[in-house]
């Protein structure tokens, strides 16, 4: 269960950002990017579930769970809005998007960062 929580944790982090710096570098939303934003949704949501049974307790209010949880909602609501935004087919909006992503991103590397320095220490 370590290994597939890690493997899917790690793999959330290689799409996410994929995802994040190739829209940029596209300077455009792109269909591949949402694609690439869901998957990563969906790699992170299997490995802080993996990583909940492994640590075998649920929620707690600490600064890792708390950040967590918001890295996981702020990831729904980008993966959320990319594809409401590709669907409107807004170019403007498709030009800018990639500040929002990067915003995004940021913060989700927080718990990204707090749970492997929970994970060593530990």
């Amino acid at each position: 269960m370590l290994l597939l929580a890690i493997v899917s944790i790690n793999l959330a982090l290689i799409f996410y950002t994929i995802g994040v710096f190739g829209e940029k570098r596209q300077q455009t939303l792109k269909k591949w990017h949402v694609s690439i934003f869901w998957i990563g949704l969906l790699f992170d949501t299997l490995g802080t579930t993996a990583m909940g049974k492994v640590a075998g307790q649920g929620f707690g209010l600490n600064f890792h769970a708390i950040t967590g949880m918001l890295a996981i909602l702020l990831m729904l609501g980008h993966a959320i809005w990319t594809t409401v935004v590709l669907l409107k087919n807004d170019d403007r909006m498709k030009a800018s998007f990639h500040k929002f992503s990067i915003i995004v991103w940021a913060i989700w590397l927080v718990p990204f960062i707090s749970g492997a320095i929970y994970g060593i220490t530990s």
